[in-house]
């Protein structure tokens, strides 16, 4: 049968092949086909030959066409056939297609619908198919029978893509189903039909079947539905990625999750891949994605951005064309999401209803976690994204060598935490990928060495993190070794960064230190003194770090830089013994510095103790270099007076006199050096052989500084040719010398001061030894006081700092104020007869903290150890804090009264200094800091108290302070305490929880005093004001307050209408006739615009929400009917009640009589901000009236009050400013011209009258449009503004008109008179005419 068949199709006509076919039974001819495709012999000759004698043109050829074509599916769905041949039958089958009549096409493609429905597919060959057929229907024009009505081809096509998409699509045949319609030309409607419905079959399959399924799914995007494909696809896996987050955070196994994180992760990987592969070929895919995620940005970015998303964007940036947008969106999204958080923990108000979600930040460090499962197309944009953080919000400028951050302190904080992030991210992508530890070094290094006029500390500090984690995989780093020989070229800060980061280093690498040492050594000789300062610096810090066979073990010493951190024996592969010999050599080349400048020698007395303390064994050394260097500058005769070469140290080239022997400093560092010897060596020695020569040179040091003190006691003024009628002036040289000579005599004083008081063991002659110097110190300061008073400019050494060490000051203070030891009684009681004396005191520990708040850390012995540093501030603050409470400054003043403050108010100073520095340096520690402050019993006791508990403590210490201050008569109210006190209690608010009683036990009684005691002093006002709204917006919204405020302003200024009587309210008694404007008033309109910023915010939230709804809405639609109520209905009531209490603030407040200047100008401002915002947010209603939600009766009441409470006052207010000026004849002429000048200067350069006037029609304009929109008419409730071009005043007016009709009646004028009438005529209608 098979070969008459092949023999009858080579006829040239069919008919005797249709004849034959015709005599044959479907079944027949069906299973020779079947026969023939199995045995795979010449299946395709004998297909076109049935196929050529069944034409379409016959209802016979047809039908038995179509069961070939059935019959064909069911053979190659079968999966007996061999693959080429199957792939033959079905192209023979897809080049016949096109010839079927309509109501066949569509019977096989219901076929197929069926098949697909019932699952009868084996393998979905056949479905290569199903694209050809659905095209052929597609062009049918006549009317087909397709389900249950007639439809023409097109519509047929619809409806069974509309079938297909509606049934279940059994999980094998869900990639092929998806390929197949890429064949298929789709219309917009289709193809968002078939995009829903792949994208709902993600969740049915396995984790290795998406990725194969998203790349046809991008291939399909092509066609359009782009934004619906890659929102579905993010979507997925963001729900993916929080339930693995879930189960990874949660103990129990979930069941949720089939597959390991590890699988999980390749397959993000591999989509991400696929996406940027199909943007590369599809541009339009890429715009897309970027616009999908600006826009979600608006809304709630974690919607949109997620893990997953942020690693596609990344990866993106491998395509040039879209690197910088994508950059720039991240960049945009990390600021915003700082200060929307930022934001939200300043408002109680917004934190009530806005929920607290992750943060951009930490999504773009789950992502550098994630790349380690082979991501390696994510890790090049982390590390460019790092930097890019780090350079645009790392600090900008550097002011007195200390990097400063520019701009308001909210983005200030915002840049701070962006940066920081930039270094997170570059850290812990070194720690994952070695790949990229080489470029993530260099680049680091490159911006330390060339950036060196803008601040690189945080680069230093990542830099000393990257080293800190990996010391011995950078041991052999070519990069750091090149970086040392720009040492001689960088600032001195810089190179200080760099070695300390370098130490750890160091200690494992010869051949780095050897490097090192070399570049030091070159420095040591350059013609720079830069490059000199460097050298010292280094070798000061190779012998701080490498310890000496027999030095103290460093656990009496502080801890060097990250030792504790390198994971290595540090001496494993250097003895001590050569560490020695390193060391001397050293020493031998710092002794070169001390003929060097005097900034070099500085370098070397302050860092020689540290070297000290940290080595021992180099101790008769250093202080055989220090004795010899003193020998140089010291009389030895015991008789000679001044005991040291003053003029020796000042030097006087040409016309230049500067400072060549810091003699001061020198002595400082024996003194301490020597101290340190007594307490740590010599206790060690005892029951040792000493040896003599060293015992020998201490006891002579400790003779020289003896004989020092008597001959400095003894010296007069003369002696030292200072006395008042000495030239102090800055124009001379002698001048100036005998300004340095002062100074160093100063220094001198406090350095043996401090040795006295060291040695003393509360010995009496000592302690009056000690006086005898401060005398002589005073005189010095009193003299260049008044000297530097008489001159125009200020001493250039006067900020020098004090040579006292923190730790003697705390000590001292401890002495003076709590030591009550019977013994040490009558020898404290020489110091403390002395006020000055201890004036002095509290004032060195006020300059030593300024000095910490200001740098950083202190001078002095210790003052770059935190550790040090914080216990002495724990010190001081408690001896402070017991002076202050025992001995108010109302008592000490009543006793005497002396010129300048009372050592109490220094005291509150100095506590209010002390708090703010623990705060900003030691936050993690204030718990420590508390207690150290507090006498509470024992430790048990102390564990379960909290820091709120304990700072509430402190609190109401100086609650009681202030409330006898503001008890004291009005002109016995010292405001410098008060505002101290306040400061105190703002800084120690801070530390109180915000949900604890203890803080709205603060809020309450700050509301109490502001409401029951008046002070006209307006800084005192301001201060307690702002205490009280910081407070506020923490437990609540401070709208309420506002208005009371705004009522008390207007009770106490008057109405610009001066007929109309206003009625006092009182409730505020510190808001007064003084103090109301301009101190509260502009203080309640700063924080009504930070009110309206958080309107502001919310609105731009809800619109946001309100797009991603829209659009979610578009894409499924079934949906859109579930959501009942609205989401944003609570944010929406309460920003119509932030409003309508903000309205009638401001109508209280325009109707004030407010002095010209800042008030009116403010004023004038936030009205323009009060009417955007209510723009803003009736164009949010515009929006919200397009889905079919109508207006609340809320809205319709708050448009109703801005039309009758607001907008009319405004306009009244507006004429009352611009009157002004002229209609105030109580004002003197010169208080007239200074109004009108401050006027004009508001009306001329910020223009505001125009833009509130502009900002009033805005919201006009588009209340009509909502009106129109949602057939509410709300401007039934607003007035017919004024228009503002020009005003005609009716009364001048009549007058000038009743003047022309009286020109024009008199006869007989000459023509110059009539020409001198009509002038001043032209004149005043100008005038009117405004």
């Amino acid at each position: 049968m098979d070969l008459k068949i092949l023999s009858l199709a080579t006829d040239k006509t069919t008919d005797k092949l249709q004849e034959f076919l015709q005599t044959l039974k479907a079944d027949d001819l069906a299973s020779v086909l079947q026969n023939q495709a199995v045995k795979g012999r010449a299946v395709g000759t004998f297909l076109r030959a049935v196929l050529k004698g069944s034409p379409c043109s016959e209802e016979d050829g047809a039908l038995r066409r179509y069961k070939i074509y059935s019959c064909c599916i069911q053979l190659v769905e079968s999966g007996d056939l061999q693959q080429d041949v199957a792939s033959e039958i079905i192209g023979l089958l897809m080049l016949e297609a096109h010839h079927f009549p309509g109501p066949l096409l569509v019977d096989l493609a219901n076929d197929f619908v069926g098949a697909v429905r019932e699952d009868r597919l084996v393998n979905g060959k056949s479905l290569e198919l199903l694209p050809i057929i659905l095209t052929a229907l597609a062009t049918k024009k006549e009317v087909l029978a397709c389900g249950k009505g007639d439809l023409n081809g097109e519509e047929c096509k619809r409806q069974l893509i509309d079938t297909l998409c509606s049934v279940r699509w059994a999980q094998r045949y869900v990639i092929q189903l998806t390929s197949m319609f890429k064949d298929v030309r789709l219309t917009p409607e289709e193809m968002n039909l078939v995009v829903a419905k792949v994208l709902t079959m993600f969740s049915k399959l396995n984790l290795q079947e998406i990725p194969p399924l998203v790349y046809q799914l991008l291939v399909l995007s092509s066609k359009g539905s782009r934004r619906s494909v890659l929102d579905g696809i993010i979507a997925f896996f963001r729900e993916l990625d929080k339930q693995h987050s879930r189960e990874q955070n949660s103990d129990e196994l979930s069941e949720l999750i089939t597959a390991p994180v590890d699988e999980f992760r390749h397959v993000e990987g591999t989509i991400i891949l696929h996406i940027v592969f199909a943007i590369k070929l599809d541009c339009e895919l890429g715009r897309e994605l970027l616009k999908h995620l600006k826009a979600g940005q608006q809304g709630d970015p974690s919607k949109c951005l997620c893990p997953f998303s942020i690693a596609l964007l990344l990866s993106l940036t491998r395509i040039q064309r879209f690197e910088d947008q994508v950059f720039d969106l991240l960049k945009t999204s990390v600021v915003k999401s700082f200060k929307d958080l930022q934001l939200l923990q300043g408002s109680k108000f917004l934190q009530t209803l806005v929920p607290q979600r992750t943060c951009v930040s930490t999504m773009i460090l789950d992502v550098v976690k994630t790349s380690v499962h082979s991501w390696d197309h994510v890790t090049q944009g982390l590390i460019e994204f790092g930097f890019i953080l780090m350079d645009s919000y790392g600090p900008k400028k550097i002011l007195d060598g200390k990097a400063v951050e520019i701009g308001s302190s909210l983005s200030k904080m915002t840049n701070q935490h962006a940066c920081k992030l930039g270094a997170n991210i570059l850290l812990e992508t070194f720690k994952i990928h070695e790949m990229i530890r080489q470029e993530i070094l260099e680049q680091v290094l490159n911006r330390v060495v060339t950036r060196t006029s803008s601040p690189i500390s945080h680069f230093l500090d990542l830099f000393s993190d990257i080293i800190m984690y990996a010391p011995l995989i950078l041991q052999n780093c070519s990069k750091v070794t090149e970086t040392f020989d720009y040492l001689s070229f960088l600032p001195l800060q810089t190179v200080q960064g760099l070695l300390k980061a370098v130490q750890p280093l160091l200690k494992i690498s010869m051949s780095m230190r050897d490097s090192l040492i070399l570049v030091l050594r070159k420095a040591m000789f350059a013609s720079q003194l830069d490059a000199r300062k460097a050298a010292v610096a280094g070798f000061l810090l190779l012998l701080k770090n490498f310890k000496v066979l027999g030095s103290l073990p460093s656990s009496q010493c502080t801890q060097s830089i990250g030792v504790s951190q390198v994971h290595v024996d540090v001496h494993s592969r250097y003895s001590a013994v050569a560490n020695e010999t390193f060391c001397l050599e050293i020493i031998d080349s710092l002794k070169r510095c001390l003929g060097q400048q005097a900034d070099i020698r500085l370098m070397l007395y302050e860092g020689f103790y540290d070297v000290l303390r940290r080595n021992s064994q180099l101790a008769s050394s250093i202080m055989q270099t220090l004795f010899s260097q003193l020998k140089q500058f010291y009389e030895p005769e015991p008789d000679l007076l001044p005991p040291l070469k003053l003029g020796a140290c000042v030097l006087t080239q040409g016309s230049q006199t500067f400072l060549q022997e810091p003699l001061d400093h020198l002595l400082s560092c024996i003194q301490h050096c020597l101290a340190w010897y007594k307490s740590r060596v010599v206790p060690l020695q005892q029951g040792e052989e000493e040896e003599e020569e060293e015992e020998e040179l201490y006891h002579e040091l400790d003779d020289m500084l003896e004989s020092i003190t008597v001959r400095m006691i003894k010296s007069e003024l003369e002696d030292f040719e200072l006395d008042k009628s000495a030239d102090f002036s800055q124009s001379t040289n002698v001048g100036i010398k005998n300004n340095i000579s002062a100074c160093l005599i100063m220094g001198v004083c406090e350095v043996l001061m401090e040795y006295n008081f060291s040695i003393s063991n509360f010995s009496k002659s000592k302690f009056e030894e000690i006086l005898s110097l401060f005398s002589c110190y005073k005189k010095f300061s009193d003299i260049l006081s008044e000297k530097a008073g008489k001159g125009k400019a200020k001493m250039a050494s006067k900020a020098s700092d004090s040579l006292l060490s923190m730790k003697f000051v705390s000590d001292l203070l401890t002495a003076l104020f709590r030591d009550s030891i019977q013994s040490h009684e009558e020898s404290l009681s020489i110091l403390r007869s002395s006020s000055e004396f201890m004036h002095y005191a509290v004032n060195v520990a006020l300059q030593k903290v300024q000095q910490l708040i200001r740098t950083g850390h202190v001078s002095g012995p210790d003052g770059q150890n935190p550790d040090k540093i914080f216990q002495n501030l724990c010190d001081i603050t408690r001896v402070l804090l017991w002076r202050y409470t025992s001995i108010p400054t109302s008592v000490e003043e009543s006793g005497k009264k002396e010129k300048g403050k009372s050592i109490s108010l220094l005291c509150l100073e100095g506590l209010q200094k002390t708090f703010s520095a623990v705060q900003q340096f030691y936050q993690p520690k204030v718990q420590q800091f508390l207690r150290s402050l507090d006498v509470m019993g024992t430790e048990e006791e102390e564990a379960g108290v909290t820091v709120t508990q304990r700072a509430s403590f402190q609190i109401r210490q100086f609650q009681r302070s202030l409330l006898n201050l503001l008890s004291s008569e009005e002109e016995d109210f010292n405001s410098k305490e008060a505002l101290l006190l306040i400061s105190v209690l703002s800084t120690l608010s801070k530390l109180l929880e915000p949900t604890s009683p203890q803080f709205v036990q603060m809020l309450s009684w700050t509301s109490k005093i502001c409401k029951e005691y008046s002070r006209e002093d307006a800084s005192f006002c301001k201060s307690l004001m702002n205490l009280f709204f910081s407070l506020h917006v923490l437990y609540k919204s401070p709208v309420t307050l506002l208005r009371d405020l705004s009522q008390d302003i207007h009770g106490q200024l008057g109405d610009i209408d001066q007929d109309v009587e206003i009625e006092k309210t009182d409730h505020f008694a510190m808001v007064n006739l003084r103090t109301a404007a301009p101190t509260v008033c502009l203080l309640v309109l700063g924080q009504a615009e930070k009110v309206l910023e958080e309107v502001d915010w919310l609105i731009t939230k809800i619109k946001g929400s309100v797009n991603q709804e829209t659009l979610s809405d578009e894409m499924t639609p079934e949906d859109a009917s579930s959501q009942a109520v609205p989401p944003n209905l609570v944010t929406e009531k309460a920003i119509i009640m932030q409003l309508g209490t903000l309205v009638t603030f401001f109508h209280e407040l325009v109707q004030t009589a407010l002095p010209s200047g800042s008030c009116v100008d403010a004023l004038l401002k936030d009205l323009s901000k009060i009417y955007n915002t209510l723009t803003a947010f009736v164009k949010y209603y515009l929006q919200v009236c397009q889905s079919s939600r109508g207006i609340p009766n809320t809205v319709e009441k708050l448009v109703k009050l801005s039309g009758s409470h607001l907008t009319p006052v405004c306009y009244s207010f507006i004429s009352y400013v611009q009157n002004k000026s002229s209609n105030n004849p109580k004002c003197s002429e010169k208080e007239k011209a200074a109004v009108s000048t401050t006027m004009a200067r508001v009306l001329r350069e910020t223009k505001p009258i125009p833009n509130l006037v502009f900002a009033i029609e805005q919201y006009e304009k588009f209340l009509i449009q909502l009106s129109k929109k949602s057939k509410v008419n709300l401007m039934q409730h607003m007035k017919l503004s004024t228009s503002r071009d020009f005003k005609i005043k009716g009364n001048v007016l009549d007058m000038v008109l009743r003047e022309d009709g009286e020109d024009e009646n008199e006869e007989g004028t000459a023509s110059a008179h009539t020409q001198q009438d009509k002038e001043p005529a032209k004149k005043r209608r100008r005038k009117c005419l405004s």
